[in-house]
């Protein structure tokens, strides 16, 4: 389906060569199930950025599964893929038609964790980023905007068991977050299937 956003009541199409949003890639039972066995299982670990010159904790919890670190530099330990994840990865893979070899759970306990402003760029420079990202729990507002013109600011409401697709230039003019919040908030858990191994220069070819 075709992504519908809105900005100040006027509705945008967002061309499909940059996101696509399935609302129920994944049922109910399904969702409910991942959110607790992830919640139970997962070595959260809260992670340190350099913000302003100054290290500091990132408002939520994280985990990293794949093979090699997510960036150069990147403090999260490497973990081994657990059958629920290989699963979840094989099932995006058949619906995408796409690859992945890494992917990144985030964990929002309530309405005080987000994430800033950022693009993700675990790629080859100046190649296209495809990130397959499944959302699980409380639905948390997808705010993306363009990097330049803040004007062009636009939000999505990822529904739990949704799959959003975000590809082509997307992270080279836009950037997203996931604001805090005024409401109290549930637990939320993103899943971002990304590749980032050795052999991805050969995948764009």
């Amino acid at each position: 389906m075709q992504l519908k956003l809105f900005d100040d009541d006027r509705q945008l199409m967002l061309p499909q060569d940059l996101m696509e949003y399935y609302p129920s890639f994944l049922n109910r039972a399904e969702s409910d199930q991942l959110l607790q066995e992830l919640l139970n299982t997962v070595p959260w670990q809260q992670s340190k950025i350099m913000m302003y010159e100054k290290e500091v904790l990132t408002p939520r919890l994280s985990a990293w599964f794949g093979s090699e670190p997510i960036r150069s530099g990147d403090q999260r330990p490497v973990l081994p893929w657990p059958e629920v994840l290989q699963t979840l990865k094989t099932k995006v893979e058949a619906h995408t038609g796409m690859s992945f070899d890494g992917v990144l759970l985030n964990y929002y306990r309530d309405n005080n964790d987000s994430v800033a402003w950022h693009s993700d760029k675990d790629t080859v420079p100046g190649l296209k980023t495809e990130i397959a990202s499944i959302s699980i729990g409380e639905e948390r507002n997808f705010d993306f905007r363009r990097k330049d013109n803040h004007r062009h600011r636009y939000a999505i409401r990822l529904e739990h068991g949704s799959l959003l697709l975000m590809k082509g230039d997307l992270q080279q003019y836009w950037e997203h977050r996931i604001a805090k919040s005024t409401q109290p908030m549930k637990a939320r858990i993103n899943l971002t299937f990304r590749k980032v191994g050795a052999d991805k220069m050969l995948s764009y070819t």
